[in-house]
């Protein structure tokens, strides 16, 4: 990184850095997921994820990684077990304002990040805020500073198509954190990154954890969760098997990170 983190990042007023140490920005008590009449795609899963935190859970493809992550973004609901974002009992049908105040608080960085090709790397990060109803003045402060964070600032204009997968990477997660979101979620960051990238996005999360912001990252990366386990407390990552979590609390030695 060439320049300091940038204070405009760090979650707002309200958001989990003001909410305590001990509050629990996410908890799931024993919630399930099934589509149907299909076998079940998650099952008694509970966990509490507390605010400034940085988490990781892992899994083989199918474990259920995309579809937990999805619950805790209120993208989905839970079949099963009730689910609490921010202190708030979401498990139930939600009037669709809160359920939007809720989701504002949340930055997401999607699995096929879900970038428009045809907009520069500026355009995609400044989009959030223009449809917030940001000012234009705060976009062209903001946005340039947090795309030179991330080390984009002379990529800032080019198509994300003409991008690298790892340039992508961290268009995608400098758009999922520019409006300053109380919990940022990553669904397989690593993904098609070489180790040089990896490193800098794993940089890149301990910062914005750093700040405030509780971070929780899903990955079938082992590699890339054991590096990310010194940064969240010594501690091995939640693991997903078929659906059901694996909950492993024995510090993380030295040998394996």
């Amino acid at each position: 990184m060439t320049i300091g983190v940038p204070l405009t990042i760090a979650p707002e007023a309200g958001g989990a850095a003001e909410a305590g140490a001990a509050a629990a920005v996410v908890a799931l008590d024993r919630i399930g997921k099934r589509y149907g009449n299909g076998a079940p795609v998650l099952a008694d899963i509970s966990l509490e994820i507390e605010a400034g935190g940085l988490y990781c859970l892992t899994g083989e493809r199918g474990a259920g990684k995309t579809t937990l992550l999805n619950i805790v973004c209120l993208a989905e609901p839970a079949s099963d077990g009730k689910v609490t974002l921010f202190g708030a009992d979401v498990t139930a049908s939600l009037d669709r304002a809160v359920r939007a105040a809720l989701r504002r608080r949340i930055g997401v960085v999607f699995q096929d990040l879900r970038l428009i090709d045809r907009l520069s790397a500026y355009d995609n990060v400044a989009l959030p805020l223009r449809i917030a109803g940001a000012a234009e003045a705060q976009i062209r402060t903001n946005v340039p500073e947090l795309l030179a964070w991330v080390g984009l600032d002379r990529r800032n204009e080019r198509p994300v198509a003409a991008l690298s997968a790892g340039e992508r990477q961290l268009v995608a997660v400098a758009r999922a954190i520019v409006a300053r979101p109380a919990l940022l979620v990553a669904d397989e960051p690593a993904a098609n990154l070489d180790q040089d990238a990896a490193e800098e996005l794993i940089s890149i999360f301990e910062q914005i954890s750093g700040l405030g912001t509780t971070v929780l990252i899903a990955t079938r990366y082992e590699a890339f969760a054991d590096r990310l386990a010194p940064l969240s407390g010594r501690r091995r990552p939640w693991h997903l098997d078929r659906g059901r979590l694996v909950t492993t609390t024995e510090p993380v030695s030295d040998d394996d990170c």
